[in-house]
């Protein structure tokens, strides 16, 4: 019982901790209208979990969303980009080499991505591109919380878990009907700071 409640006292700690760290980034409206890109494809959402090949756990979670635009949720992520405009946490201009570099940031000799995209109607789709960008800035370590926090508001969605944990979100995502998963294994370092623009 005492252990438990430690626990709880230690995440309730780390929770307001984490709530110190949320960094408001706002680029400007003529920004985000230089680079917004329209995808030919049909209306969907795809989560995006970056798993530690060493120890199996969840490291991260990103909301790829097809909608009027193609942006991605990057909550408490550390991926930038001159051709992406940020706006806390949603980056515009997510064009089909944009998503590659997206990837690539993430998929490393430890680091595994894993992608799940599911169909869903442009209504549902608009509905997650204006609750992510209603959403704020994302304290360090809620990038789970604050998908399914989005997500949960999503009809077909609403069983999804708000969890700390990114694989837990992730195998409960894996239920949704007419998922499809794809792996992304790289073996570039461990280092990847180089991939990210300089300057």
């Amino acid at each position: 019982m005492f252990k438990r409640v430690r626990l709880w006292i230690a995440i309730a700690c780390l929770v307001s901790l984490a709530a110190c760290g949320a960094e408001p980034i706002w680029s400007e409206q003529h920004e985000i209208d230089r680079v917004a890109f329209r995808s030919p494809e049909p209306a969907s959402l795809t989560l995006i979990t970056v798993i530690n090949n060493r120890t199996g756990a969840g490291a991260h979670t990103g909301l790829l969303i097809n909608a009027s635009q193609r942006v991605i949720w990057d909550p408490a992520g550390t991926w930038w980009n001159p051709n992406a405009p940020e706006r806390n946490d949603l980056h515009y201009g997510l064009t089909d080499r944009m998503v590659d570099v997206y990837v690539d940031y993430h998929t490393r000799q430890s680091f595994d991505t894993i992608l799940q995209e599911v169909p869903v109607s442009a209504e549902v789709a608009q509905k997650a591109f204006q609750l992510a960008a209603n959403y704020g800035a994302v304290p360090k370590a809620q990038c789970s919380i604050s998908t399914g926090s989005i997500l949960r508001q999503l009809p077909g969605f609403e069983t999804l878990p708000v969890s700390y944990f990114p694989k837990k979100m992730m195998e409960a995502f894996a239920k949704i009907p007419r998922v499809q998963t794809r792996r992304v294994v790289d073996d570039d370092p461990d280092d990847n700071s180089a991939k990210l623009p300089q300057g």
